[in-house]
C-alpha cells in the first residue's frame, strides 16, 4: 500500500458515519488512540495494520476503525479515550506512549486494550505482572527508560572530557521523573554534570537549545524517548545541527533522517507485535492472559555523514559496536 493511500485510509475510516458501521453488526470496531499525529506515525501505524492483516483482520473488509490522534497534546487523550468508550468500540489500541495507555485504562476497565509504551507497565498500574497482566490491558513494552543511561554512556564516549551533558525531557510525559533519575545515575557514574532541560508543545525547542548553549555550554545531548519528540524529529535534528550539538536518540528513525546516533529497540517491530496481540484479542483471547511483549534486540545506529558535519571522529571501538552505520 502506498503511503498516500494509507493516509487516505486513516482519514476515510475516521469519517465513516455511525449508521454505516451500525449496519455491520458482526464487524468489530477498533478504537485507535495515539498521542502522535497521523502523517508522522504513518510508517509505524502501517506496521500495526500489516500485523492485523496477517492475523486475518483488514480495515474496510472485516474490521472498522475509529481513529483519535492527540498530536502531541497529551491533555486531549482522556477526552479522546472517553469518546471511544462511549462509541462502544470492540477494543482499543493505545499507542504513541504511556499517556495513551493510561488514558485508555482510566476510561474503561472492561474494553480490551493493547498498548505500545516505552516504560514498564507494572509500576504504571496498567498490568499486575509482565507474564500475566491480569487486567483488560496487554501489549508491548520497550523498556526504553532504563536505556537512558546507556545512551548517555555512548554519547559521552563520543565526546570525552568533563563537559556537561544535557537531557531533553517532556515534563508532560507520565514517566519523565524516571527518565531523569536514570540519567542522573549514569552521569554520576561517568563523572559528568547533567543538565535537565524541559521542552513540550507549549515551550518549544528553540528556547531549550538556546538556554543550553548560552548558559550551560553543554557538549552533547540525550533526547528522552518521547512520542512528542518522535513527531518533531526533523525539527530536533535541525536544532542539533544548528547548534552543532552531538545528540543521541532512542530509535533509528532519527539517524535515518539525519540525526547523529540512536540506541534502542525497533519501534517498527513494536507496532507490528502490538498488531499481532490485537489480532489475538479479536479472536477471543483475553488480555489478562497475554504476556507483555518485550524487545530482545537493541540497536546502536550511527550516521557517519552527520558525524563528519559536526567535526566528530567516531572512535573505532564505538564504530565496531554499531549494529548499523549510515554513510
Amino acid at each position: 500500500m502506498k503511503r498516500r493511500e494509507f493516509i487516505g485510509l486513516l482519514g476515510g475510516a475516521a469519517a465513516w458515519p455511525v449508521p454505516v458501521r451500525a449496519q455491520q453488526l458482526d464487524t468489530p470496531v477498533l478504537g485507535f488512540l495515539s498521542g502522535r499525529a497521523p502523517d508522522e506515525a504513518a510508517t509505524h501505524t502501517a506496521a500495526f495494520f500489516r500485523a492485523l492483516a496477517d492475523t486475518g483482520f483488514i480495515p474496510g473488509q472485516n474490521l472498522a476503525v475509529e481513529y483519535r490522534w492527540a498530536e502531541g497534546r497529551y491533555d486531549r487523550l482522556p477526552i479522546l479515550a472517553q469518546d471511544l468508550t462511549r462509541r462502544r468500540v470492540s477494543f482499543i489500541a493505545a499507542v504513541g506512549g504511556s499517556n495513551s495507555a493510561l488514558a485508555a485504562k482510566a476510561a474503561t476497565s472492561t474494553t480490551p486494550i493493547v498498548f505500545v509504551i516505552g516504560d514498564d507497565p507494572v509500576p504504571l498500574g496498567l498490568v499486575h505482572s509482565m507474564n500475566r497482566p491480569g487486567s483488560n490491558a496487554t501489549g508491548v513494552s520497550l523498556v526504553t527508560a532504563a536505556l537512558g543511561g546507556k545512551r548517555l554512556e555512548y554519547i559521552c564516549e563520543l565526546t570525552p572530557g568533563s563537559g556537561s551533558v544535557a537531557l531533553l525531557v517532556n515534563p508532560a510525559n507520565s514517566n519523565a521523573a524516571e527518565h531523569v533519575s536514570e540519567a542522573r545515575k549514569a552521569a554520576s557514574s561517568l563523572g559528568r554534570h547533567l543538565v535537565v532541560t524541559p521542552a513540550s508543545a507549549e515551550t518549544g525547542f528553540e528556547t531549550a537549545f538556546k538556554t543550553l548553549m548560552d548558559h550551560h555550554a553543554v557538549r552533547a545531548i540525550v533526547v528522552q524517548n518521547e512520542p512528542f519528540f518522535d513527531s518533531q524529529r526533523e525539527q530536533l535534528i535541525a536544532m542539533a545541527a544548528r547548534y552543532a550539538l552531538p545528540a543521541i536518540y532512542h530509535i533509528r528513525e532519527f539517524p535515518a533522517t539525519g540525526g547523529l546516533m540512536s540506541y534502542g529497540p525497533s519501534l517498527l517491530d513494536a507496532y507490528y507485535q502490538a498488531g499481532l496481540q490485537a489480532g489475538r484479542v479479536l479472536k477471543g483471547e483475553k488480555p489478562a492472559e497475554l504476556p507483555i511483549v518485550q524487545p530482545t534486540k537493541f540497536e546502536l545506529v550511527i550516521n557517519l555523514k552527520t558525524a563528519s558535519a559536526l567535526g566528530l571522529t567516531i572512535p573505532p571501538t564505538l564504530l565496531a559496536r554499531a549494529d548499523e552505520v549510515i554513510e
